[in-house]
């Protein structure tokens, strides 16, 4: 966990077990970034996660895996987490999934992000699971889900723009 966030982890069965593991893992073929990595990214570079604790659990090979602690500040009237908190959540695990594969890559950026919202998530902390589509030279495709007491309530695709390798 960050240094930043002070909150237990969040324990949930994870994308990241043996059963799940993927080619590219069972391969040998491993994260470009740390989680301390990406965390003292998220901690540095990326104010609005920082300041809602959002921070990285696991990562692998084009899987990423992170924790948006529950917050009042994130609700809305009606007593659910608002959609921009959940939004922001998807594009900071699509980010992870993009670096997890090409590296600390800081101009890699969203160029498109859709996401719907399936139902009314408890109140406890949310947990995204993010895998790569497809990733080309210039665009990446991810796809994240959002849960909730291991209850999907919101998923999301995303497009990032990879800058030119020099």
């Amino acid at each position: 966990m960050p240094e930043y966030c002070n909150r237990q982890a969040y324990a949930v069965p994870s994308i990241f077990s043996s059963k799940y593991r993927s080619a590219a893992y069972k391969a040998g073929i491993m994260s470009k970034v740390s989680i301390e990595a990406f965390n003292a990214i998220i901690g540095s570079e990326l104010p609005a996660a920082a300041e809602t604790d959002i921070y990285l659990q696991s990562i692998e090979h084009g899987k990423a895996e992170l924790v948006l602690p529950y917050s009042v500040s994130a609700l809305r009237p009606g007593g659910t987490i608002a959609g921009p908190f959940m939004m922001l959540l998807a594009d900071v695990c699509m980010y992870a999934v993009v670096l997890s594969m090409l590296g600390e890559i800081k101009l890699a950026v969203t160029t498109s992000l859709n996401i719907n919202f399936l139902r009314k998530p408890a109140k406890t902390d949310l947990v995204a699971r993010g895998s790569m589509i497809k990733l080309g030279k210039r665009l990446a495709v991810i796809e994240v889900s959002i849960y909730s007491d291991e209850d999907i309530v919101a998923h999301a695709t995303g497009t990032y723009s990879i800058p030119p390798q020099t």
